[in-house]
Protein backbone atom coordinates (compact mmCIF):
# COMPACT_ATOMS: atom_id res chain seq x y z
CA UNK A 1 0.00 0.00 0.00
CA UNK A 2 2.88 2.37 0.85
CA UNK A 3 4.44 1.69 -2.53
CA UNK A 4 1.21 2.66 -4.28
CA UNK A 5 1.04 5.94 -2.35
CA UNK A 6 4.62 6.85 -3.27
CA UNK A 7 4.05 5.91 -6.87
CA UNK A 8 1.13 8.28 -7.35
CA UNK A 9 1.57 11.00 -4.73
CA UNK A 10 5.14 11.96 -5.70
CA UNK A 11 4.25 12.82 -9.33
CA UNK A 12 1.30 14.82 -7.95
CA UNK A 13 3.77 16.80 -5.79
CA UNK A 14 5.89 17.47 -8.85
CA UNK A 15 2.87 18.71 -10.79
CA UNK A 16 1.41 20.95 -8.10
CA UNK A 17 4.38 22.62 -6.41
CA UNK A 18 7.14 22.26 -8.95
CA UNK A 19 9.20 19.78 -6.84
CA UNK A 20 12.20 18.73 -8.87
CA UNK A 21 13.79 16.24 -6.54
CA UNK A 22 17.38 16.56 -5.36
CA UNK A 23 20.06 18.01 -7.62
CA UNK A 24 17.85 18.68 -10.63
CA UNK A 25 19.90 20.75 -13.08
CA UNK A 26 18.40 23.05 -15.72
CA UNK A 27 20.08 24.77 -18.64
CA UNK A 28 18.85 28.10 -17.29
CA UNK A 29 17.46 28.69 -13.80
CA UNK A 30 15.65 31.96 -13.01
CA UNK A 31 15.56 32.46 -9.24
CA UNK A 32 13.42 34.51 -6.87
CA UNK A 33 11.40 36.49 -9.43
CA UNK A 34 7.95 38.03 -9.06
CA UNK A 35 6.21 35.85 -11.63
CA UNK A 36 3.35 37.25 -13.73
CA UNK A 37 2.34 34.32 -15.90
CA UNK A 38 0.27 36.31 -18.43
CA UNK A 39 -3.14 35.20 -17.17
CA UNK A 40 -3.90 38.50 -15.45
CA UNK A 41 -3.63 36.90 -12.01
CA UNK A 42 -1.54 38.38 -9.21
CA UNK A 43 2.22 37.84 -9.13
CA UNK A 44 3.82 35.19 -6.95
CA UNK A 45 7.45 34.67 -6.03
CA UNK A 46 9.08 31.66 -7.59
CA UNK A 47 11.66 30.13 -9.87
CA UNK A 48 11.63 28.94 -13.48
CA UNK A 49 13.72 26.09 -14.84
CA UNK A 50 14.42 26.01 -18.58
CA UNK A 51 15.77 23.13 -20.64
CA UNK A 52 16.68 23.82 -24.26
CA UNK A 53 13.83 26.03 -25.61
CA UNK A 54 11.16 25.01 -23.11
CA UNK A 55 9.96 25.93 -19.63
CA UNK A 56 10.52 22.70 -17.70
CA UNK A 57 9.40 23.73 -14.23
CA UNK A 58 7.85 26.67 -12.36
CA UNK A 59 7.49 27.07 -8.63
CA UNK A 60 9.73 26.87 -5.57
CA UNK A 61 12.72 25.07 -7.03
CA UNK A 62 14.86 25.27 -3.90
CA UNK A 63 17.01 22.25 -4.63
CA UNK A 64 17.48 22.94 -8.32
CA UNK A 65 20.71 23.94 -10.00
CA UNK A 66 21.31 25.77 -13.24
CA UNK A 67 24.12 25.67 -15.75
CA UNK A 68 23.26 29.35 -16.04
CA UNK A 69 21.53 31.19 -13.18
CA UNK A 70 19.63 34.48 -13.36
CA UNK A 71 18.94 36.14 -10.03
CA UNK A 72 15.59 37.89 -10.52
CA UNK A 73 15.27 39.15 -6.94
CA UNK A 74 13.19 42.34 -6.97
CA UNK A 75 12.36 41.93 -10.68
CA UNK A 76 9.19 41.00 -12.54
CA UNK A 77 9.30 37.85 -14.65
CA UNK A 78 6.73 37.70 -17.46
CA UNK A 79 6.14 36.07 -20.84
CA UNK A 80 7.78 37.69 -23.88
CA UNK A 81 5.72 40.50 -25.33
CA UNK A 82 3.86 40.22 -28.65
CA UNK A 83 3.95 43.20 -31.03
CA UNK A 84 0.62 42.89 -32.84
CA UNK A 85 1.57 45.36 -35.58
CA UNK A 86 5.25 45.44 -36.43
CA UNK A 87 6.91 47.07 -39.43
CA UNK A 88 10.22 45.29 -38.77
CA UNK A 89 9.92 43.36 -42.04
CA UNK A 90 12.79 45.34 -43.64
CA UNK A 91 14.77 46.40 -40.58
CA UNK A 92 15.20 42.76 -39.53
CA UNK A 93 16.81 41.97 -42.89
CA UNK A 94 19.37 44.72 -42.35
CA UNK A 95 19.93 44.02 -38.64
CA UNK A 96 18.33 40.93 -37.14
CA UNK A 97 19.03 41.95 -33.54
CA UNK A 98 15.74 43.89 -33.34
CA UNK A 99 17.27 46.08 -30.66
CA UNK A 100 14.53 48.69 -30.36
CA UNK A 101 11.95 46.04 -29.48
CA UNK A 102 14.12 43.46 -27.70
CA UNK A 103 15.18 46.11 -25.19
CA UNK A 104 11.48 46.54 -24.36
CA UNK A 105 10.77 42.81 -24.02
CA UNK A 106 9.23 42.03 -27.42
CA UNK A 107 9.87 38.41 -28.41
CA UNK A 108 7.39 38.11 -31.31
CA UNK A 109 7.02 40.55 -34.22
CA UNK A 110 3.70 40.15 -36.06
CA UNK A 111 4.21 41.55 -39.57
CA UNK A 112 2.06 42.29 -42.59
CA UNK A 113 -0.31 45.25 -42.19
CA UNK A 114 -2.14 45.17 -45.53
CA UNK A 115 1.13 44.50 -47.36
CA UNK A 116 3.12 41.32 -46.77
CA UNK A 117 6.55 40.24 -47.98
CA UNK A 118 5.01 37.65 -50.27
CA UNK A 119 3.73 36.35 -52.56
CA UNK A 120 5.83 38.36 -55.03
CA UNK A 121 6.10 38.20 -58.79
CA UNK A 122 8.99 39.64 -60.82
CA UNK A 123 7.32 43.02 -61.34
CA UNK A 124 6.65 43.37 -57.62
CA UNK A 125 10.26 42.54 -56.83
CA UNK A 126 11.43 45.23 -59.26
CA UNK A 127 9.11 47.80 -57.65
CA UNK A 128 10.30 46.86 -54.15
CA UNK A 129 13.94 47.17 -55.21
CA UNK A 130 13.31 50.54 -56.87
CA UNK A 131 11.47 51.83 -53.81
CA UNK A 132 14.26 51.07 -51.32
CA UNK A 133 15.75 54.05 -49.53
CA UNK A 134 18.20 53.86 -46.62
CA UNK A 135 17.48 50.17 -45.95
CA UNK A 136 18.68 48.15 -48.95
CA UNK A 137 18.59 44.40 -49.42
CA UNK A 138 18.33 41.66 -52.03
CA UNK A 139 14.98 39.93 -52.48
CA UNK A 140 15.80 36.24 -52.25
CA UNK A 141 12.27 34.87 -51.85
CA UNK A 142 8.92 34.82 -53.65
CA UNK A 143 6.32 33.44 -51.24
CA UNK A 144 5.48 34.65 -47.75
CA UNK A 145 6.62 31.35 -46.29
CA UNK A 146 9.96 31.65 -48.06
CA UNK A 147 10.44 35.17 -46.67
CA UNK A 148 9.81 34.03 -43.09
CA UNK A 149 12.22 31.11 -43.51
CA UNK A 150 14.76 33.48 -45.09
CA UNK A 151 14.67 35.68 -41.98
CA UNK A 152 14.99 32.72 -39.64
CA UNK A 153 17.92 31.29 -41.59
CA UNK A 154 19.61 34.69 -41.81
CA UNK A 155 19.23 35.08 -38.07
CA UNK A 156 16.87 37.20 -35.99
CA UNK A 157 16.65 37.78 -32.25
CA UNK A 158 12.85 37.85 -32.11
CA UNK A 159 10.34 35.31 -33.28
CA UNK A 160 8.41 36.33 -36.39
CA UNK A 161 4.89 35.80 -37.74
CA UNK A 162 2.94 37.44 -40.53
CA UNK A 163 -0.47 38.06 -42.01
CA UNK A 164 -1.04 37.79 -45.77
CA UNK A 165 -1.89 41.28 -47.05
CA UNK A 166 -4.74 41.91 -49.46
CA UNK A 167 -2.74 44.75 -51.05
CA UNK A 168 -0.06 42.21 -51.91
CA UNK A 169 -2.66 39.84 -53.35
CA UNK A 170 -4.07 42.67 -55.49
CA UNK A 171 -0.65 43.81 -56.72
CA UNK A 172 0.21 40.24 -57.62
CA UNK A 173 -3.05 39.64 -59.49
CA UNK A 174 -4.52 42.98 -60.61
CA UNK A 175 -1.85 45.63 -60.01
CA UNK A 176 -3.03 49.08 -58.94
CA UNK A 177 -6.19 49.21 -61.05
CA UNK A 178 -9.24 50.41 -59.16
CA UNK A 179 -11.75 47.81 -60.26
CA UNK A 180 -13.30 44.56 -59.06
CA UNK A 181 -11.36 41.40 -59.88
CA UNK A 182 -12.60 39.15 -62.66
CA UNK A 183 -13.81 35.72 -61.61
CA UNK A 184 -10.45 34.27 -62.67
CA UNK A 185 -8.54 36.92 -60.72
CA UNK A 186 -10.65 36.28 -57.64
CA UNK A 187 -9.89 32.58 -57.85
CA UNK A 188 -6.19 33.39 -58.13
CA UNK A 189 -6.30 35.58 -55.02
CA UNK A 190 -8.17 32.86 -53.14
CA UNK A 191 -5.57 30.28 -54.16
CA UNK A 192 -2.71 32.56 -53.09
CA UNK A 193 -4.49 33.13 -49.77
CA UNK A 194 -4.84 29.40 -49.16
CA UNK A 195 -1.19 28.85 -50.03
CA UNK A 196 -0.09 31.58 -47.61
CA UNK A 197 -2.21 30.12 -44.81
CA UNK A 198 -0.70 26.69 -45.39
CA UNK A 199 2.77 28.28 -45.32
CA UNK A 200 1.98 29.62 -41.85
CA UNK A 201 0.32 33.02 -42.24
CA UNK A 202 -1.77 33.87 -39.17
CA UNK A 203 -4.57 35.42 -41.19
CA UNK A 204 -5.61 38.05 -43.73
CA UNK A 205 -4.86 41.76 -43.32
CA UNK A 206 -6.09 44.89 -45.08
CA UNK A 207 -5.00 48.55 -44.95
CA UNK A 208 -8.04 50.13 -46.52
CA UNK A 209 -6.94 53.76 -46.28
CA UNK A 210 -4.16 53.01 -48.80
CA UNK A 211 -4.03 51.80 -52.39
CA UNK A 212 -4.42 49.21 -53.71
CA UNK A 213 -5.77 47.61 -50.52
CA UNK A 214 -8.64 50.11 -50.39
CA UNK A 215 -9.69 49.28 -53.95
CA UNK A 216 -11.21 46.08 -52.53
CA UNK A 217 -14.92 46.13 -51.82
CA UNK A 218 -16.42 44.67 -48.66
CA UNK A 219 -17.67 41.66 -50.63
CA UNK A 220 -14.20 40.99 -52.07
CA UNK A 221 -12.68 41.03 -48.60
CA UNK A 222 -15.41 38.71 -47.30
CA UNK A 223 -14.59 36.17 -50.01
CA UNK A 224 -10.91 36.15 -49.08
CA UNK A 225 -11.71 36.10 -45.36
CA UNK A 226 -13.85 33.01 -45.90
CA UNK A 227 -10.78 31.21 -47.22
CA UNK A 228 -8.84 32.23 -44.10
CA UNK A 229 -11.70 31.14 -41.86
CA UNK A 230 -11.34 27.61 -43.19
CA UNK A 231 -7.89 27.55 -41.58
CA UNK A 232 -9.10 29.18 -38.32
CA UNK A 233 -7.10 32.33 -39.06
CA UNK A 234 -7.87 35.96 -38.19
CA UNK A 235 -8.94 38.98 -40.23
CA UNK A 236 -7.19 42.19 -39.16
CA UNK A 237 -7.58 45.65 -40.64
CA UNK A 238 -6.41 49.21 -40.78
CA UNK A 239 -10.03 50.10 -41.31
CA UNK A 240 -11.27 52.27 -44.17
CA UNK A 241 -11.56 55.48 -42.16
CA UNK A 242 -10.35 56.64 -38.75
CA UNK A 243 -11.83 60.12 -39.02
CA UNK A 244 -15.37 61.30 -39.82
CA UNK A 245 -16.51 57.93 -41.21
CA UNK A 246 -15.00 55.92 -38.34
CA UNK A 247 -18.29 54.29 -37.37
CA UNK A 248 -19.02 53.15 -40.91
CA UNK A 249 -15.52 51.67 -41.09
CA UNK A 250 -15.95 49.79 -37.81
CA UNK A 251 -19.27 48.44 -39.03
CA UNK A 252 -17.59 47.19 -42.21
CA UNK A 253 -15.12 45.15 -40.16
CA UNK A 254 -17.96 43.74 -38.05
CA UNK A 255 -19.85 42.79 -41.22
CA UNK A 256 -16.79 40.99 -42.59
CA UNK A 257 -16.36 39.10 -39.31
CA UNK A 258 -19.99 38.02 -39.28
CA UNK A 259 -20.34 37.04 -42.94
CA UNK A 260 -16.99 35.26 -43.16
CA UNK A 261 -17.37 33.62 -39.73
CA UNK A 262 -13.95 34.88 -38.68
CA UNK A 263 -12.31 36.56 -35.69
CA UNK A 264 -11.43 40.16 -36.55
CA UNK A 265 -9.20 42.84 -35.07
CA UNK A 266 -8.92 46.58 -35.65
CA UNK A 267 -5.34 47.78 -36.07
CA UNK A 268 -4.30 50.78 -33.90
CA UNK A 269 -7.90 51.53 -32.90
CA UNK A 270 -8.40 55.31 -32.75
CA UNK A 271 -10.41 58.39 -33.67
CA UNK A 272 -8.10 60.72 -35.56
CA UNK A 273 -8.46 64.50 -35.68
CA UNK A 274 -9.87 66.54 -32.79
CA UNK A 275 -13.17 67.03 -34.62
CA UNK A 276 -13.62 63.23 -34.44
CA UNK A 277 -12.41 62.39 -30.94
CA UNK A 278 -15.97 62.18 -29.66
CA UNK A 279 -16.65 59.28 -32.06
CA UNK A 280 -14.47 56.90 -30.06
CA UNK A 281 -17.21 56.16 -27.51
CA UNK A 282 -19.62 55.18 -30.28
CA UNK A 283 -16.94 53.05 -31.98
CA UNK A 284 -16.30 51.22 -28.70
CA UNK A 285 -20.05 50.68 -28.33
CA UNK A 286 -20.21 49.12 -31.80
CA UNK A 287 -17.39 46.71 -30.96
CA UNK A 288 -18.89 45.75 -27.60
CA UNK A 289 -22.36 45.23 -29.05
CA UNK A 290 -20.84 42.90 -31.66
CA UNK A 291 -18.91 41.02 -28.95
CA UNK A 292 -22.12 40.56 -26.95
CA UNK A 293 -23.63 38.97 -30.06
CA UNK A 294 -20.77 36.46 -29.99
CA UNK A 295 -18.52 37.99 -32.65
CA UNK A 296 -14.85 37.72 -31.67
CA UNK A 297 -13.87 41.36 -32.35
CA UNK A 298 -10.67 42.68 -30.75
CA UNK A 299 -8.44 45.75 -31.08
CA UNK A 300 -4.83 46.86 -30.66
CA UNK A 301 -3.11 50.22 -30.08
CA UNK A 302 0.18 52.04 -29.52
CA UNK A 303 0.91 54.46 -26.67
CA UNK A 304 1.09 57.85 -28.39
CA UNK A 305 -1.23 60.67 -29.42
CA UNK A 306 0.44 60.91 -32.83
CA UNK A 307 0.33 58.57 -35.81
CA UNK A 308 2.90 58.14 -38.55
CA UNK A 309 2.35 57.50 -42.24
CA UNK A 310 2.91 59.15 -45.61
CA UNK A 311 2.49 62.83 -46.34
CA UNK A 312 0.72 61.67 -49.49
CA UNK A 313 -2.38 60.56 -47.54
CA UNK A 314 -3.44 64.24 -47.60
CA UNK A 315 -3.73 64.17 -51.39
CA UNK A 316 -7.17 63.59 -52.94
CA UNK A 317 -8.09 59.96 -53.56
CA UNK A 318 -7.88 60.25 -57.36
CA UNK A 319 -4.26 61.37 -57.08
CA UNK A 320 -3.27 58.16 -55.26
CA UNK A 321 -5.45 55.69 -57.12
CA UNK A 322 -2.77 54.14 -59.33
CA UNK A 323 0.01 54.07 -56.74
CA UNK A 324 3.06 56.29 -56.35
CA UNK A 325 4.24 56.13 -59.97
CA UNK A 326 0.84 57.34 -61.15
CA UNK A 327 0.88 60.14 -58.56
CA UNK A 328 4.23 61.36 -59.86
CA UNK A 329 2.93 61.45 -63.43
CA UNK A 330 -0.10 63.48 -62.34
CA UNK A 331 2.08 65.95 -60.43
CA UNK A 332 4.01 66.48 -63.67
CA UNK A 333 0.83 67.71 -65.37
CA UNK A 334 0.29 71.36 -64.45
CA UNK A 335 -3.50 71.19 -64.47
CA UNK A 336 -3.58 68.06 -62.30
CA UNK A 337 -0.95 69.51 -59.96
CA UNK A 338 -3.06 72.62 -59.40
CA UNK A 339 -6.14 70.49 -58.83
CA UNK A 340 -4.27 68.39 -56.24
CA UNK A 341 -3.23 71.52 -54.38
CA UNK A 342 -6.82 72.77 -54.27
CA UNK A 343 -8.11 69.42 -52.98
CA UNK A 344 -5.52 68.67 -50.28
CA UNK A 345 -7.48 67.51 -47.24
CA UNK A 346 -5.93 68.62 -43.94
CA UNK A 347 -7.23 66.51 -41.08
CA UNK A 348 -4.60 68.09 -38.81
CA UNK A 349 -3.10 71.59 -39.12
CA UNK A 350 0.29 71.99 -40.90
CA UNK A 351 2.05 72.86 -37.63
CA UNK A 352 1.08 69.39 -36.32
CA UNK A 353 2.71 67.52 -39.21
CA UNK A 354 6.35 66.59 -38.47
CA UNK A 355 8.80 65.43 -41.17
CA UNK A 356 10.68 62.22 -40.25
CA UNK A 357 11.74 60.41 -43.44
CA UNK A 358 12.92 61.27 -46.95
CA UNK A 359 14.26 59.07 -49.72
CA UNK A 360 16.46 61.80 -51.26
CA UNK A 361 19.51 62.52 -49.08
CA UNK A 362 19.46 66.18 -50.10
CA UNK A 363 15.92 66.47 -48.68
CA UNK A 364 16.85 65.16 -45.23
CA UNK A 365 17.71 68.64 -43.98
CA UNK A 366 13.92 68.94 -43.59
CA UNK A 367 13.77 66.15 -41.00
CA UNK A 368 12.53 67.54 -37.70
CA UNK A 369 10.69 70.45 -39.29
CA UNK A 370 6.93 70.79 -39.46
CA UNK A 371 5.04 71.25 -42.71
CA UNK A 372 4.25 74.79 -41.53
CA UNK A 373 7.98 75.50 -41.05
CA UNK A 374 8.84 74.39 -44.57
CA UNK A 375 5.92 76.25 -46.15
CA UNK A 376 7.04 79.42 -44.39
CA UNK A 377 10.64 78.93 -45.56
CA UNK A 378 9.45 78.52 -49.16
CA UNK A 379 6.87 81.28 -48.90
CA UNK A 380 4.17 79.09 -50.43
CA UNK A 381 1.00 77.50 -49.08
CA UNK A 382 1.18 74.27 -47.05
CA UNK A 383 -0.87 72.48 -49.74
CA UNK A 384 1.57 73.50 -52.45
CA UNK A 385 4.44 72.50 -50.20
CA UNK A 386 3.02 68.98 -49.89
CA UNK A 387 2.85 68.46 -53.63
CA UNK A 388 6.30 69.96 -54.22
CA UNK A 389 7.95 67.88 -51.50
CA UNK A 390 6.49 64.64 -52.87
CA UNK A 391 7.69 65.57 -56.35
CA UNK A 392 11.20 66.50 -55.19
CA UNK A 393 11.66 63.43 -53.01
CA UNK A 394 9.92 61.02 -55.40
CA UNK A 395 8.37 59.28 -52.41
CA UNK A 396 5.33 59.41 -50.18
CA UNK A 397 7.50 61.03 -47.43
CA UNK A 398 7.17 59.68 -43.89
CA UNK A 399 5.62 62.11 -41.42
CA UNK A 400 4.13 62.18 -37.93
CA UNK A 401 0.59 63.51 -37.43
CA UNK A 402 -0.30 64.85 -33.98
CA UNK A 403 -3.97 63.99 -34.23
CA UNK A 404 -5.18 61.99 -31.23
CA UNK A 405 -6.50 62.53 -27.74
CA UNK A 406 -4.55 61.60 -24.60
CA UNK A 407 -7.87 61.04 -22.81
CA UNK A 408 -8.87 58.55 -25.49
CA UNK A 409 -5.58 56.66 -25.09
CA UNK A 410 -6.43 55.99 -21.45
CA UNK A 411 -10.00 55.05 -22.34
CA UNK A 412 -8.78 52.51 -24.91
CA UNK A 413 -6.22 50.97 -22.56
CA UNK A 414 -9.02 50.03 -20.19
CA UNK A 415 -10.72 47.85 -22.82
CA UNK A 416 -10.32 44.16 -21.87
CA UNK A 417 -9.86 43.10 -25.52
CA UNK A 418 -7.07 45.61 -26.31
CA UNK A 419 -3.64 44.26 -27.35
CA UNK A 420 -0.51 46.37 -27.87
CA UNK A 421 1.59 47.24 -30.92
CA UNK A 422 4.31 49.62 -32.09
CA UNK A 423 3.23 50.10 -35.74
CA UNK A 424 6.94 50.67 -36.42
CA UNK A 425 10.20 49.02 -37.36
CA UNK A 426 12.67 47.72 -34.78
CA UNK A 427 15.95 49.57 -35.17
CA UNK A 428 19.46 49.84 -33.81
CA UNK A 429 20.36 53.38 -32.79
CA UNK A 430 23.48 53.50 -34.91
CA UNK A 431 24.65 53.33 -38.51
CA UNK A 432 22.20 53.42 -41.37
CA UNK A 433 19.18 53.74 -39.06
CA UNK A 434 20.28 57.19 -37.98
CA UNK A 435 20.03 58.55 -41.51
CA UNK A 436 16.28 58.97 -40.98
CA UNK A 437 14.19 60.05 -38.05
CA UNK A 438 11.24 57.97 -36.88
CA UNK A 439 8.29 57.92 -34.50
CA UNK A 440 9.33 57.27 -30.86
CA UNK A 441 6.95 54.31 -30.82
CA UNK A 442 9.72 52.39 -32.63
CA UNK A 443 11.72 52.47 -29.39
CA UNK A 444 9.18 53.03 -26.65
CA UNK A 445 5.61 51.80 -27.09
CA UNK A 446 5.84 48.81 -24.72
CA UNK A 447 8.04 50.45 -22.10
CA UNK A 448 5.74 53.49 -22.18
CA UNK A 449 2.78 51.25 -21.34
CA UNK A 450 4.58 49.80 -18.31
CA UNK A 451 6.19 53.03 -17.13
CA UNK A 452 3.81 55.89 -17.91
CA UNK A 453 0.41 54.20 -17.95
CA UNK A 454 0.91 51.45 -15.35
CA UNK A 455 3.45 52.77 -12.82
CA UNK A 456 2.97 56.52 -13.05
CA UNK A 457 -0.64 57.10 -14.05
CA UNK A 458 -2.14 53.79 -12.85
CA UNK A 459 -4.51 53.59 -15.82
CA UNK A 460 -4.33 49.80 -15.50
CA UNK A 461 -2.58 47.30 -13.25
CA UNK A 462 0.70 45.59 -14.10
CA UNK A 463 -1.15 42.27 -14.23
CA UNK A 464 -3.62 43.65 -16.79
CA UNK A 465 -0.85 45.17 -18.89
CA UNK A 466 1.12 41.92 -19.04
CA UNK A 467 -2.04 40.06 -20.08
CA UNK A 468 -2.56 42.54 -22.94
CA UNK A 469 1.06 42.10 -24.01
CA UNK A 470 1.13 38.30 -23.92
CA UNK A 471 -1.72 35.85 -23.35
CA UNK A 472 -4.42 37.99 -25.02
CA UNK A 473 -2.71 38.37 -28.42
CA UNK A 474 -1.38 34.80 -28.35
CA UNK A 475 -4.92 33.53 -27.76
CA UNK A 476 -6.37 35.75 -30.49
CA UNK A 477 -3.75 34.49 -32.96
CA UNK A 478 -4.29 30.87 -31.80
CA UNK A 479 -0.58 30.38 -31.19
CA UNK A 480 0.56 27.14 -29.62
CA UNK A 481 2.71 27.22 -26.48
CA UNK A 482 3.35 30.97 -26.67
CA UNK A 483 2.22 33.94 -24.64
CA UNK A 484 2.26 32.46 -21.12
CA UNK A 485 4.61 31.13 -18.47
CA UNK A 486 3.57 27.50 -18.24
CA UNK A 487 5.42 24.23 -18.09
CA UNK A 488 5.86 22.89 -21.62
CA UNK A 489 5.60 26.35 -23.21
CA UNK A 490 8.44 27.90 -25.18
CA UNK A 491 10.77 29.91 -22.98
CA UNK A 492 10.06 33.41 -24.32
CA UNK A 493 10.61 35.37 -21.11
CA UNK A 494 11.12 38.97 -20.01
CA UNK A 495 12.68 40.05 -16.71
CA UNK A 496 12.39 43.73 -15.85
CA UNK A 497 12.34 46.28 -13.07
CA UNK A 498 8.75 47.47 -12.85
CA UNK A 499 9.92 50.44 -10.76
CA UNK A 500 12.26 51.84 -13.40
CA UNK A 501 11.22 50.63 -16.87
CA UNK A 502 10.99 53.77 -18.99
CA UNK A 503 10.65 54.87 -22.58
CA UNK A 504 13.33 57.44 -23.43
CA UNK A 505 12.53 58.11 -27.09
CA UNK A 506 10.99 61.50 -27.90
CA UNK A 507 9.67 63.07 -31.09
CA UNK A 508 12.74 65.32 -31.14
CA UNK A 509 15.20 62.47 -30.37
CA UNK A 510 13.47 59.18 -31.19
CA UNK A 511 16.56 56.95 -31.55
CA UNK A 512 16.86 56.22 -27.83
CA UNK A 513 16.48 52.78 -26.27
CA UNK A 514 14.07 52.10 -23.45
CA UNK A 515 15.64 51.20 -20.10
CA UNK A 516 14.65 48.91 -17.23
CA UNK A 517 14.41 45.64 -19.15
CA UNK A 518 17.14 43.44 -17.64
CA UNK A 519 16.86 40.06 -19.35
CA UNK A 520 15.02 38.72 -22.40
CA UNK A 521 15.06 35.07 -23.42
CA UNK A 522 13.80 33.88 -26.81
CA UNK A 523 13.26 30.14 -27.17
CA UNK A 524 15.35 29.66 -24.01
CA UNK A 525 18.32 31.67 -25.25
CA UNK A 526 19.31 34.91 -23.47
CA UNK A 527 19.16 37.78 -25.98
CA UNK A 528 19.35 40.55 -23.39
CA UNK A 529 21.55 40.22 -20.28
CA UNK A 530 21.80 42.96 -17.66
CA UNK A 531 20.21 45.35 -20.14
CA UNK A 532 22.65 44.68 -22.98
CA UNK A 533 22.11 42.72 -26.19
CA UNK A 534 24.04 39.45 -26.31
CA UNK A 535 24.08 39.25 -30.11
CA UNK A 536 22.15 35.97 -30.03
CA UNK A 537 19.76 35.29 -32.92
CA UNK A 538 17.49 32.46 -31.75
CA UNK A 539 14.24 33.74 -33.29
CA UNK A 540 12.00 31.37 -35.19
CA UNK A 541 9.02 31.52 -37.51
CA UNK A 542 5.80 31.25 -35.51
CA UNK A 543 3.15 29.83 -37.81
CA UNK A 544 -0.60 30.15 -37.75
CA UNK A 545 -3.20 27.41 -37.26
CA UNK A 546 -3.43 26.57 -40.97
CA UNK A 547 0.23 25.62 -41.38
CA UNK A 548 1.03 22.46 -43.28
CA UNK A 549 4.59 21.39 -42.58
CA UNK A 550 5.47 20.17 -46.06
CA UNK A 551 4.16 23.28 -47.85
CA UNK A 552 6.82 25.03 -49.95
Amino acid sequence: MKIVILKYVLPLCLLIIGCTGPATTFDVLIKNGEILDGSGEKAYQGDIGINADTIAAIGKLDDAKGRSIIDATGLTVAPGFINMLSWANESLIVDGRSQGDIRQGVTLEVLGEGNSMGPLNDAMKEDMKAGQSTLTYDIEWSTLGEYLEYLENKGVSTNIASFIGNATLRKHTIGYENRPPTDAEMETMKRLTREAMEEGAVGLSTSLIYVPSGHATTDEIIELAKEVSKYDGMYISHIRDEEGDLLEAVNELITISEKANIAAEIYHFKASGDANWHLLDSAISLVETARKRGLPITTDMYMYNASSTGLNVLLPAWAKEGGHAATMKLIGQQEKREQMIKEVDFHVPPENILMVGFRNKAMRTNIGKTLADIAKERNISPAETIVDLIREDDSRIQVVYFSMSEENIKKKLALPYMSICSDAGSYTNEGVFLEQSTHPRAYGSFARLLGKYVREEKVLSLEEAIYKLTTLPATNLKLKKRGALKEGYYADITIFDANTITDNATFEKPHQYATGMQYVLVNGTPVLEKGEHTGALPGRVVRGPGWKENTK
